[in-house]
């Protein structure tokens, strides 16, 4: 679910421990679906927005020399870069920002909205854009044009 829980046949997985076992078999394809994999098996499951969740940003320097490391709900760490970048949609009515990271394999983290002002925080102008160095790339934080000054 888009909070970060995990459900089965109506359920919800409460033990911390068999979510990790699932999240480690967890796969996104090419083709944009979700599956858990095994290796007797794959089974295609439903992600209403990402599988994870990043509940903790830490920043360490700064500048272009910045490095972002996000700590899952599920105590994954990742860090900031070109192999793990984060990305902002908006929605193009309210523009709202509905903020991801990449944890691996294709899979993503939503961003939670306190880390996200918390990025916002960390945000510098480049070319009228805000964004986040990080791993020394530049990533905005909502499209083109939006954060104009």
């Amino acid at each position: 679910k888009a909070d970060g829980s995990w459900w089965h046949e109506g359920t919800r997985i409460t033990r911390k421990g068999l979510v990790e076992l699932f999240a480690s078999v967890l796969r996104k394809d090419e083709d944009g679906r979700t599956y858990l994999v095994t290796p007797v098996e794959k089974l295609g499951i439903q992600v209403e927005r990402a599988p994870f969740l990043a509940v903790r940003v830490d920043a360490n320097g700064d500048g272009e020399e910045q490095r972002l490391f996000f700590r899952t709900n599920l105590d994954e760490t990742v860090e900031v870069g070109p192999e793990h970048p984060i990305r902002v949609e908006t929605d193009p009515d309210s523009m709202e920002p509905d903020p991801y990271v990449t944890v691996r394999r294709r899979l993503e983290a939503t961003i939670i909205r306190p880390v996200f002002y918390e990025l916002v925080n960390l945000a510098v102008e480049r070319d009228g854009v805000l964004g986040v160095w990080a791993g020394g790339a530049f990533f905005p934080l909502g499209p083109e044009g939006a954060h104009r000054v």
